[in-house]
């Protein structure tokens, strides 16, 4: 969650305590909860007048509000933002040992084909949750060579196909000084493949001195092309869940935001790049009501992580919801899950293979 919302009004330990409570007991049935209510179900050692005092006092802070007279209160984004900061305990506890079990055995009896697992884990993430679902492919952190083709087309034209690690490919046409055949392109296309492989374009500057005039004149362009990247690095979406949450959201605006999140994408590329480009090491990141920074998502709430190798392939995922989203349980599973993803794809990678995806991508 963004450190830019400003600082929060202090808080005792008792009304902490209280708050915690209320804003667990709300996300679990979202109802207006009463004095009441909080001592009947969490058995609390203390009078209900208390209790009542108490509530006044964290409405009068901004956590808490009463949406009617004589109702009970409900969080505000104030409150959901201090719950998640300060009053949540170890997340992975509200994942029980048999559901963590039983997700560690469905994501592992898949077969190593990359659109499965994205499948699986979007899957996974909207029914342990009941929130909507989102998972990114897997993309290259820093641009890596893997190979390249030089084929003769006429006289001096050449054509270059360039092959990175991920399986991004670019084409590019060449006008060569002099026109040189196919077995020598093809010579140099090899010695560049041997000496390059899994190189970034930093590294291949490095190397190159070795190289032929027509090598290096290849070269200078591959690390051109690699060094430009991908500008759009959240290409496609895998996604779950989105038609079993909309009842979730009291008004109509909120199923809106929701919907045109998922579906007009321009918003979130913006917020799915931010993780991706700026990750946070074993940190899922929560953005509650746009954390100030997107108005557009004032009744929504994202709770995202990334996955992956660091410093060599990452992708994002999470759970989108209402701001009465299950906190502490949405943050285990997303943790969890990221957790999974990334031991696959550590595991292989470190065996030299890739995931193979032999299905067409999801539409955008």
């Amino acid at each position: 969650m963004s450190d830019d919302t400003p600082p929060f009004p202090e808080l005792t330990r008792r009304q902490q305590d209280l708050l915690a409570l209320i804003v667990r007991t709300y996300t679990e049935n979202p109802r207006p909860v009463s004095s009441q209510t909080l001592i009947e179900k969490h058995e609390l050692d203390i009078s209900s007048a208390t209790v009542r005092n108490e509530m006044v006092r964290l409405e009068e802070m901004g956590y808490i509000v009463q949406p009617h007279t004589s109702a009970g209160r409900i969080p505000t984004t104030l409150g959901y933002r201090y719950f998640v900061r300060h009053l949540m305990q170890d997340t992975r506890s509200e994942l029980t040992l048999p559901e963590r079990r039983q997700l560690d055995v469905r994501f592992r009896a898949l077969p190593v084909i990359l659109e499965q697992w994205l499948k699986q884990a979007a899957t996974m993430l909207a029914h342990t949750t009941h929130s909507a679902a989102l998972v990114t492919p897997p993309v290259a952190g820093t641009n890596r060579f893997k190979h390249i083709e030089l084929i003769s087309i006429q006289g001096r034209l050449a054509l270059m196909v360039l092959v990175l690690q991920g399986g991004m490919v670019h084409q590019r046409m060449l006008n060569l000084a002099e026109a040189v055949p196919q077995p020598a392109l093809s010579e140099a296309a090899a010695h560049i493949n041997a000496l390059f492989d899994n190189l970034s374009a930093g590294d291949m500057r490095v190397k190159s001195h070795s190289l032929s005039i027509l090598e290096r004149d290849v070269t200078d362009i591959i690390t051109e092309l690699m060094e430009r990247g991908d500008p759009h690095p959240v290409r496609s979406l895998y996604r779950d869940g989105l038609s079993s949450i909309i009842n979730s959201f009291p008004e109509d605006s909120g199923r809106q935001q929701a919907v045109r999140l998922f579906e007009e994408r321009a918003l979130l590329d913006m917020i799915l790049t931010e993780v991706l480009l700026h990750p946070v090491d074993d940190e899922v990141q929560v953005v509650i009501a746009g954390d100030g920074r997107w108005n557009e998502l004032s009744q929504v709430s994202m709770v995202l992580s990334h996955y992956g190798i660091p410093g060599q392939m990452s992708g994002a995922l999470g759970v989108i919801g209402p701001t009465s989203i299950n906190y502490p349980r949405a943050i285990g599973t997303v943790r969890h899950i990221a957790g999974l993803m990334s031991e696959m794809l550590l595991s292989l990678y470190s065996a030299g293979s890739t995931p193979e995806d032999d299905s067409p991508p999801p539409k955008k």
